[in-house]
């Protein structure tokens, strides 16, 4: 694994990991998810290992401060423990994605790119996905969505999280990190809660909701497949039911496959390797073929 830095249009350089080199023909750019990084999440690390030992170059792409890990103390177990994304920009979204796909297609030469996305990553790909002119993605792997407005109303301590970020926000306080574990689980920047709340533009599967949009799903050009853990906890109790609504949404719902992972959470904690199987399967069965 080596890091791998690429430069946006605005001149941000976003940091990512590279398994493999330019050897190969096809590369996985891999969108993490929120309070997520190579450093601290194993699934992202599995994927890249086993997809380099066979042949397919893997980029787990960091977007915004991603990068960055972030220690911080959990007192509800006395731990010390790590964070990814803690800061990050929503409104760029479509920006760094398209910089990753560009730079692995024009700068590193990669005939075959296929884009995939854990959690908010995967939102972020449909995002960038249903809304580009250009055809440079041949195959896509949406795998754990969030409907982020329902993930709004199940997740603990979100109320006092929004009304704490925006007054903060308000006041000049929005590169502050909270004072609450944004959901129970991560340390997050007052703007980045309140920029969360507010991505209009990753509510592009309001499956449970309903508040959101679908064009972006129907506007998605090429094939891909869609991949969910059966114990999936913000789907609504039918993981595979949620992956079923979203691919109906698209242009060409039979081009797609839905596959559950079994026993697998939404992290897919304790089945990463199971994860790193599946995406390899896809890309072996369903993405090379059409390269011959």
């Amino acid at each position: 694994m080596e890091i791998l830095k690429v430069v946006t249009p605005r001149g941000l350089e976003l940091k990512g990991a590279i398994f493999g080199d330019c050897t190969n023909d096809t590369v996985l750019i891999m969108l993490t998810g929120i309070c997520s990084n190579i450093f601290q999440n194993e699934l992202l690390y599995s994927t890249g290992k086993l997809l380099e030992a066979n042949g397919i170059t893997c980029i787990i792409a960091h977007a915004h401060d991603s990068f960055s890990c972030f220690a911080y103390s959990d007192f509800s177990t006395g731990k010390q423990r790590h964070a990814g994304t803690f800061n990050d920009d929503f409104n760029m979204v479509y920006e760094d994605v398209e910089s990753y796909v560009k730079y692995a297609k024009e700068e590193m030469g990669f005939k075959n790119i296929i884009l995939a996305g854990h959690s908010l990553g995967s939102n972020k790909i449909i995002h960038y996905l249903g809304n580009t002119p250009d055809d440079i993605v041949d195959y896509f792997i949406v795998s754990s969505p969030v409907d982020i407005m329902h993930w709004w109303k199940v997740m603990p301590n979100i109320d006092i999280c929004f009304e704490t970020a925006k007054s903060w926000v308000e006041s000049g306080r929005g590169d502050d990190i909270l004072p609450f574990m944004f959901g129970g689980f991560s340390p997050m920047t007052a703007k980045t809660v309140l920029g969360f709340y507010n991505a209009d533009n990753l509510k592009n599967c309001p499956v449970l909701s309903g508040d959101g949009e679908t064009d972006s799903l129907y506007n998605i050009k090429c094939e891909g497949s869609f991949v969910i853990g059966s114990k999936d906890s913000v789907t609504g109790g039918s993981p595979k039911g949620f992956m079923e609504t979203l691919n109906s949404w698209t242009r060409y719902p039979e081009h797609n496959q839905v596959i559950e992972v079994e026993n697998a959470s939404h992290i897919f904690y304790g089945k990463h390797k199971e994860y790193a199987n599946v995406i390899l399967d896809c890309i072996q069965n369903h993405c090379c073929l059409a390269f011959v």
